[in-house]
């Protein structure tokens, strides 16, 4: 059996991305094609590792190939990856800034946010989190790095900070440089350009993705993030309560604004309902139900997933590991799935905002 590379190409271009909605071939995700005898290997380069379609596309191709040049082909598929990105996100190295926030305190916003970004770790993307609530920073707590400091040089006369490793992925708090038994009385302008040493200052390197965790509300942070750097797209976390959606609303309303103008990758409904740990099938909505998954339909916007109230989620935070860490959890489970959904939707809007900018230029 003689098979060229032209036959694999055009086998390969009936299999869609379902996301993309365009062939493989078109989208150069089929590379290093190599045929010996009838056998035969490529690479199937995703626009992300966290591509929650992975297995579904690998299965495609080879019943492609089957179907279209025959049975008997021993296919060899390497399913890699390369981030995509949209613009230039006025941080160098990093492709993507993914704002998570919510309207109110309360409602595990932080807790999300480190798990997001452990989980696109753990799925294979190089990720930084920069803990932007200034007044309230989590991840000294949540990552076991209270006291911690980091290292500072001087390059061209210019201070640069060395973010810190901690899980793989690079961290960086106002709460490193602040003693936390003291508030920070900081007006609107300190705080916006301690915001922005956080970005600029730093060393972050090549990151896919740099997870930011917002302050509660709308606020200066908000103003000066979303103005000063452009972000991908933003996470919304919100809880049950009418109280906790009409403030969440509100929040989208201001990432919507002309101003601003930040897409909105999803809603994510934390403490969505508790289930005891006698009884992990049992699930009691307390704080009502859908309330996260109804907002989304409402404002045409994506659900990411919910995060049940569990007792080891908070006691994972507070121990400093957050529970995505924890292999076989059933709630880190649900964490690496919303993780796979925020990755594939920043892979749409990079894609889009791709198109629509050759439409533009031609």
């Amino acid at each position: 059996m003689i098979i060229t590379k032209e036959q694999v190409l055009q086998a390969l271009s009936n299999v869609e991305e379902p996301d993309l909605k365009k062939d493989l071939v078109t989208l150069n995700m089929i590379q290093d094609i190599h045929i010996d005898g009838n056998r035969l290997s490529f690479s199937v380069v995703l626009t992300t590792p966290a591509c929650p379609l992975k297995a579904l596309i690998e299965n495609a191709c080879r019943n492609a190939i089957a179907y279209f040049i025959a049975k008997e082909v021993e296919v060899n598929i390497n399913m890699t990856s390369r981030v995509t990105t949209q613009k230039n996100t006025g941080v160098p190295g990093v492709k993507n800034i993914i704002a998570v926030a919510s309207g109110k305190g309360g409602v595990g916003k932080s807790t999300v946010a480190a798990n997001l970004a452990l989980g696109l770790s753990k799925l294979g993307a190089k990720v930084g989190l920069i803990d932007a609530d200034i007044y309230g920073p989590s991840v000294p707590i949540m990552f076991d790095l209270e006291g911690a400091r980091p290292m500072a040089t001087q390059e061209n006369g210019k201070t640069r900070i060395e973010p810190i490793e901690k899980y793989g992925i690079k961290l960086l708090s106002i709460g490193f440089f602040t003693d936390p038994n003291q508030p920070v009385p900081w007006r609107g302008p300190m705080v916006s350009t301690a915001v922005k040493q956080l970005f600029n200052d730093a060393d972050w390197g090549d990151l896919d993705y740099l997870v930011v965790d917002l302050p509660p509300g709308t606020g200066d942070i908000h103003i000066t993030v979303t103005q000063t750097f452009p972000i991908t797209g933003a996470v919304i976390v919100t809880t049950p309560q009418n109280v906790a959606l009409a403030d969440a609303k509100k929040g989208i309303g201001m990432f919507m604004m002309n101003a601003i103008n930040v897409p909105i990758l999803g809603i994510v409904e934390n403490m969505a309902y508790f289930t005891p740990a006698e009884l992990p099938e049992n699930k009691y909505h307390i704080f009502g139900q859908d309330g996260g998954k109804k907002l989304a339909e409402q404002l045409d916007v994506p659900f990411l997933g919910e995060i049940p109230l569990v007792r080891s989620i908070s006691e994972s935070g507070d121990a400093g590991k957050p529970v995505v860490l924890q292999d076989g959890n059933p709630m880190a489970a649900a964490f690496i799935e919303m993780a796979k959904l925020v990755a594939q939707q920043v892979s749409i809007y990079n894609a889009r905002a791709i198109v629509d900018t050759n439409v533009v230029n031609n």
